[in-house]
């Protein structure tokens, strides 16, 4: 296994914020960190999954839509998160073409410990075919930490090939932040 060398990184980082600087875009660009995997045959060995939580939030503007009883509703109003009442899930009424346009909205989802269960009667399979199956928030749950979570998480996935690649920033954040990021 080769680690990455810090001076190496340094130099990459400091040459994508030039980059950056000098053709700017009109949206906020990811930084992405791409990596290769040697020797591993993924016919025969096991292919793995998870998630890393990053010292920094990689991705600020991340959608997410809380859907929640009436108390978590009312939290969601008060910091300005988008959400989902019951009512309002029963009336996509397992609607395929519905679901899948919610999934496409929201880059995350957070669900009440009472919906988690009737998630997929109300809505379907759609959610999760997406990827996109709520996590679970209770009620003692700070529901602004919560979402802080979800925003610094990154999830890797390893497929059919050996080559990973997981966003660890954006060309806004200090290059000492996207080097902590890029070191989880």
């Amino acid at each position: 296994m080769s680690k990455l060398s810090i001076d190496n990184l340094k130099t990459a980082i400091a040459a994508i914020l030039e980059a950056s600087q000098e053709k700017p875009r009109n949206f906020l660009e990811t930084v992405e960190l791409q990596v290769g995997l040697k020797d591993y045959d993924t016919q025969r060995d096991k292919r793995f999954s998870g998630t890393v939580k990053l010292p920094h939030v990689p991705r600020p503007n991340m959608k997410i839509c809380v859907l929640g009883d009436a108390v978590h509703c009312d939290e969601a109003a008060k910091i300005g998160v988008e959400f989902m009442s019951v009512d309002d899930l029963k009336k996509l009424n397992k609607n395929k073409k519905l679901v899948k346009k919610l999934a496409n909205k929201y880059d995350a989802f957070l669900a009440s410990q009472v919906l988690i269960p009737q998630i997929p009667r109300l809505l379907g399979p759609g959610l999760n075919k997406a990827g996109k199956f709520p996590t679970l928030i209770t009620h003692n749950d700070d529901m602004s930490k919560k979402i802080l979570d979800m925003k610094s998480n990154v999830k890797f996935q390893l497929k059919k090939v050996l080559c990973m690649g997981v966003a660890i920033g954006n060309v806004g954040m200090t290059a000492d932040e996207l080097k902590q990021n890029s070191l989880m």
